[in-house]
């Protein structure tokens, strides 16, 4: 038994399809098998243009996104991430092999397959070491407002589509506003009248006819009413632009360029790529993944997104990563398992060999419109409302993320969100809430409570310390202590409760040996209540046991109130009011002497 179980887990490891294949029915795979078509038809205009970007042919582009694609699916965790080719790893594969060969040369495609194969190499060691963890510094308010502002993106970049404009190709996105401005009075009428019939038709259908995939019906009704309005006003009046004709081919078997000098001149930028790739990749699943409630594992993506690079380069596909609007339109179209991706890569194979010549029937505006529901549906409004009404340092993360993404770079956005929200995470953790308690009242009670609306003890300070003692917290815990014994010269006792200091580093160590040490020298002492047995252990294991002094040191449930009694100031104790511990409710004071009637 234990032995078949080991089999299994190895096997769903390897070959990590294994783990959804047996829940594909005839329900699901008819879901993905709709999704995937519509998938299709959305990245044939994309195909050619990323190509087209990255400075190779137009082929190259749905090349990309057949082998890679498929590949990354049934080695990949995300069940609705869709890989191929991006505009942001098109740009940066231009600007890396162009200064090496002239683009579109033979020359230049060689070198980027080449980098693709290294950039699937890099990858797929990554993810065999496990460093798929980086990604858990994503955030979940990173990945919303990515998301977000990459959904404004994928709307604005087809704003020249939708109205008909003349916009240049990679404009960023307060240049697409300023040109639709300046425009407005270039708008196309018959070009805006396509989009905007599809766009109504998805969301008619969407509303009121559930049932019938709403995507492929209102690209559909816009490519009828596209033909119409060529009909009876003529294609040089309407200037309504198609996908246009396509090469009915599979991808050709090709080799990488794996000589010393190639690899000696992509290696740098397979880097490059490789973490522009995975940052993309993992992402976007993880976006998607906020919506439809899956596990993304990092380390899985890293591999599956290796091995389509890898095998992709070998049936000429240059370096893909995971698509965001072929993503988040997967998963709005109703896909269910990563089959759905699959099948988009064959139906694209099969457009190309069989129906190649019908894609000049495609109107770009129609798909425009589409693309501009699909924005719509990612954003998670549900989410900002959230984050706005709870935290003001995660709303300031959210909107920092969104407008990086809008103004600077989509990629760089992500960098920019995780930064800030490491910041904003170790100015919390380095100011750890120190809270002044006193013993909680009643028989035989081990406990502490607030000290607030209560008397405190005028010579003994009890405080909760609620977080690390590490490097970035010992200025702050520090100066806390000694503000205790600045603010009440009597006060020469401290007593830390130790149960929620999760863990001791070098620096902190450092930091309580010497308060220790500095309030024995002005007559009072350092102790510590309940600590963690990995924090007590790391103290004794460094010597700093020693130093603060063996006696220090109170486990749960002992009677530390007693022992450090009894080393106070029997003159104070006589004229105190407070009283809080059972000691001083007893017939003695600290120096064995009655107290006063």
């Amino acid at each position: 038994m234990k032995a078949a179980l080991s089999c299994n887990l190895w096997l769903h490891k390897v070959f990590p399809f294994l783990r959804w294949w047996p829940m594909v029915t005839r329900q699901t795979a008819k879901a993905d098998l709709i999704a995937g078509l519509t998938g299709a038809i959305i990245v044939l205009p994309q195909g050619v243009a990323f190509a087209t970007i990255a400075g190779l042919p137009p082929e190259y582009g749905l090349y990309a996104a057949m082998v890679p694609t498929i590949i990354a699916a049934l080695f990949g965790s995300s069940w609705h991430l869709v890989s191929g080719p991006t505009t942001a790893i098109s740009i940066v594969i231009f600007a890396t092999v162009g200064s090496h060969a002239e683009p579109g040369s033979a020359h230049f495609i060689s070198l980027v397959l080449t980098l693709t194969f290294l950039t699937g190499v890099v990858q797929f060691a990554m993810g065999l070491a496990r460093l798929g963890v980086l990604v858990n510094f994503i955030s979940h308010t990173v990945v919303i407002g990515f998301t977000a502002g990459a959904s404004v993106l994928i709307a604005a970049s087809q704003i020249k589509n939708f109205f008909g404009i003349n916009i240049p190709r990679g404009s960023h996105f307060y240049e697409i506003i300023h040109q639709l401005v300046l425009q407005v009075g270039d708008i196309n009428p018959y070009v805006t009248a396509v989009a905007l019939v599809t766009l109504a038709s998805g969301i008619l259908v969407k509303k009121f006819v559930p049932k019938i995939p709403y995507m492929i019906a209102a690209m559909l009704i816009g490519s009828f009413f596209a033909l119409l309005l060529d009909d009876l006003f003529g294609k040089d009046v309407t200037l309504i632009r198609t996908v246009g004709a396509l090469p009915a081919h599979l991808p050709p078997f090709s080799l990488p360029d794996l000589s010393l000098k190639a690899i000696k001149e992509m290696s740098g930028s397979a880097v490059a790529v490789t973490m522009l790739a995975l940052t993309e990749a993992v992402s976007i699943a993880r976006s998607v993944a906020v919506r439809s409630e899956q596990r993304i594992d990092g380390n899985q993506e890293f591999i599956g997104q290796g091995l389509s690079n890898i095998l992709g380069s070998f049936f000429s596909g240059y370096a893909s990563s995971g698509s965001f609007n072929r993503s988040g339109l997967n998963y709005a179209a109703g896909a269910l398992s990563p089959l759905a991706a699959v099948f988009s890569a064959l139906f694209l194979a099969a457009t190309l060999l069989l129906v190649a010549p019908l894609a000049a029937y495609l109107p770009i505006p129609a798909m425009a419109a589409i693309l501009f529901l699909v924005a719509w549906g990612l954003i998670d409004f549900h989410h900002i409302h959230s984050i706005v009404h709870t935290s003001r340092s995660e709303t300031v993360v959210l909107f920092t993320t969104l407008l990086s993404t809008l103004f600077v770079e989509l990629e760089f956005s992500i960098y920019v969100g995780v930064l800030l929200s490491l910041m904003l995470y170790l100015a919390r953790t380095s100011q750890p809430a120190i809270v002044p308690v006193i013993p909680a009242q009643g028989e035989d009670s081990y406990h502490f409570e607030d000290a607030k609306g209560h008397p405190e003890c005028p010579q003994y300070r009890m405080v909760r310390l609620n977080g690390s003692i590490f490097f970035g917290a010992v200025d702050h815990i520090q100066r806390a202590l000694q503000q205790i014994d600045e603010s009440n010269p009597d006060q020469k006792s401290v007593l830390l409760v130790g149960s929620g200091i999760n863990f001791v580093d070098v620096a902190g160590a450092e930091m309580l040996a010497q308060e220790a040490k500095r309030r024995r020298k002005i007559g009072g002492g350092l102790y510590f209540y309940r600590l963690k047995d990995s924090v007590y252990k790391f103290l004794r294991q460094g010597q700093y046991v020693k130093d603060i002094g063996e006696g220090a040191f109170f486990p749960a449930k002992s009677n530390v109130t007693r022992a450090v009694y009894f080393t106070l100031n029997p003159d104070i104790c006589r004229n105190c009011k407070a009283r809080i511990f059972p000691e001083c409710r007893g017939p003695v004071l600290p120096d064995d002497e009655p107290w006063p009637a």
